[in-house]
């Protein structure tokens, strides 16, 4: 029998255990990084489910209201949500999460659900369970986003053989040209070329303030990482990771100093990241999308796939009650 609780604090130990111990879950799934934003931003609505008693899994979500409906949608705060699931998941479990959900939801008086899934290469063991039950009991596709992964190989350079030869040639340039590439702290100089950079090309402000980046940094110190490039000791460009678990990195911040475009420190940024990540035995670097909405970026998928990237679904389901 699986039963459900709304979460509140007194679950929080409970929570990171099974996210920190689960087959799919992330740092996006973690209490800690959801709860980075202020109370009164999100009307929290996660929810844990147990079957005879022990915590099986947990779905991280809040409570909004769109044209005067009461809909639960996955934290908008997380690049993904949904059910955070064992290993060992079986498919009846499956079925009855999902079941047991929609029950909860009509009794709560929602109107809708819309959940984001996090793509197949965050599972430790492959699994569409979870997708085929949502599909089975009605939910709908209602957006699929298209993100851009490469596998790592066991040595950078049988990844750097995956380049295309254009990424090869620009990434020599770029060793050249006296660029040094580190970790660092500097948030703050990063921070200026990548809001410049998003003002000039798109009038858009990055998804986050300075502030939220520099908590988030202090609170997973190890997990969200700035490897940026330098010449003559000067910032020219940086890459902000997540480290998503133990498998995934996920690229979430990219930018550069345009007046330095011609040294291409992007190029080797990545070869870099990956070089560390293979050293440090994750399986895969996750791009991040080039849709927005499901209208591609032809540029940004073209650079993507010149570092040897094939593209996978980052779905979003819905169901009407």
């Amino acid at each position: 029998m699986i039963t459900i609780e709304r979460y509140n604090d007194n679950f929080l130990t409970e929570w990171e255990e099974i996210v920190h111990s689960s087959n799919n879950g992330t740092l996006f799934h973690t209490r800690k990084f959801l709860s980075y934003h202020s109370k009164d931003k999100f009307i929290d609505h996660s929810l844990i489910f147990y079957k005879n008693n022990k915590p099986l899994s947990v779905f991280p979500a809040v409570e909004k209201t769109e044209s005067h409906k009461k809909i639960l949608v996955s934290h908008p705060g997380a690049s993904m949500g949904s059910f955070v699931t064992p290993a060992d998941l079986s498919f009846s479990d499956s079925l009855q999460l999902v079941d047991q959900l929609n029950l909860y939801l009509k009794k709560q008086k929602f109107s809708r659900a819309k959940i984001t899934l996090p793509p197949i290469i965050y599972n430790q063991r492959k699994t569409n369970y979870i997708d085929y039950s949502l599909l089975r009991s009605g939910y709908k596709y209602v957006k699929r986003e298209v993100s851009s992964i490469l596998f790592l190989e066991d040595s950078i350079e049988k990844n750097v053989n995956k380049f295309k030869p254009s990424h090869r040639q620009a990434l020599r340039k770029a060793q050249r040209s006296g660029l040094v590439v580190n970790n660092s702290d500097d948030f703050n100089s990063f921070y200026s070329i990548l809001k410049k950079n998003l003002n000039n090309r798109h009038n858009v402000k990055p998804t986050h303030s300075i502030d939220e980046l520099l908590k988030l940094k202090k609170l997973f110190p190890k997990n969200i990482l700035l490897h940026a490039a330098f010449l003559n000791n000067k910032m020219i460009g940086g890459i902000i990771n997540f480290v998503a678990n133990k498998n995934v990195i996920l690229a979430f911040y990219i930018s550069h100093d345009e007046n330095y475009q011609e040294h291409r420190p992007i190029n080797l940024l990545f070869y870099e990241i990956l070089k560390d990540a293979i050293k440090n035995n994750f399986k895969v670097f996750d791009f991040g999308i080039f849709t927005v909405n499901e209208e591609p970026n032809m540029g940004l998928a073209k650079f993507k796939e010149n570092f040897g990237s094939s593209g996978i679904f980052r779905d979003t389901v819905i169901l009407d009650f």
